[in-house]
């Protein structure tokens, strides 16, 4: 039988989910080998996740636990920290803040160092799906590819569209961003990571048109995308609800994540 071992970065809503699937849908394939949290927070993490796990402040102490592949689920600030030395040390790096993906510079330096270590960026599908249609359709050609997020007001709170609509008192769905991909990643680092996905399948950031808005009358996070090319045309609409923890995280991107470790150690693999 095969074991994956894999350490994981983060103790917020995405990992305990993870935690909590894993051993079940891997069949005990996977052994986490440790959670990785910033410094000073090692405490509070036992507390969420229990004791049963190993919680380090440091990455050497995460790498020397000789983990196949780290699952980054911190955000954009833990993939800059942390993301190169994981690659250069030869192991695989799943990557949950695809959004982060959008800063070119940001994307060499990972790159070079995946080449140097010999080892794997991994991108789960996180909250959309049709991504692998979207992929295969890309080897024949694409012409459009447009995503479209709607999410309830207090999703976006915190984020550039308080500057341009009353997301307190909205009545009806607000659209308040149109434009690329790799600007609506940056500018909503943490609500834009399915733009991102969506981005690097298909027509990469700068040919990405996405909508984002805000609805008072949907029930969790709608994900729409449409696409046409050589192959033909497909338009997916996704309701996903978001993990209790984070209403801007869809439960579907734990759940990706853990089926991408799970199929690491698959007998039967899709």
């Amino acid at each position: 039988m095969r074991k994956v071992r894999a350490g994981l970065i983060g103790y917020g809503g995405i990992v305990r989910k993870v935690l909590d699937e894993l051993p079940r849908i891997s069949e005990d394939r996977v052994d986490v080998t440790g959670i990785l949290v910033r410094k000073g927070r090692s405490e509070a993490a036992r507390g969420v996740i229990g004791s049963e796990l190993d919680v380090f402040e440091e990455l050497d102490q995460l790498l020397a636990t000789r983990p196949h592949i780290i699952a980054e689920c911190a955000g954009h600030s833990a993939v800059d920290q942390y993301g190169e030395q994981i690659l250069k040390a030869g192991i695989d790096l799943m990557v949950v803040s695809i959004g982060s993906l959008s800063d070119p510079q940001r994307y060499d330096r990972l790159y070079a160092a995946a080449r140097e270590g010999d080892a794997h960026i991994v991108l789960p599908a996180g909250a959309i799906g049709a991504v692998d249609a979207l992929a295969a359709a890309k080897i024949g050609g694409l012409s459009t590819v447009k995503y479209r997020s709607r999410k309830p007001p207090e999703a976006w709170k915190g984020t550039p569209a308080e500057e341009v609509c009353d997301l307190d008192n909205l009545k009806e769905a607000y659209t308040f961003y149109r434009g690329k991909a790799r600007e609506a990643s940056l500018l909503f680092p943490k609500n834009a990571n399915v733009a991102a996905t969506v981005a690097l399948a298909g027509l990469g950031f700068d040919r990405t048109d996405v909508e984002l808005c805000a609805d008072p009358n949907v029930a969790g996070n709608v994900h729409e995308i449409e696409a046409e090319g050589v192959a033909g045309s497909f338009r997916i609409e996704l309701l996903g609800k978001p993990i209790p923890e984070n209403i801007r995280t869809s439960m579907l991107t734990a759940f990706s994540v853990a089926r991408g470790l799970a199929n690491l150690a698959a007998t039967t693999v899709i």
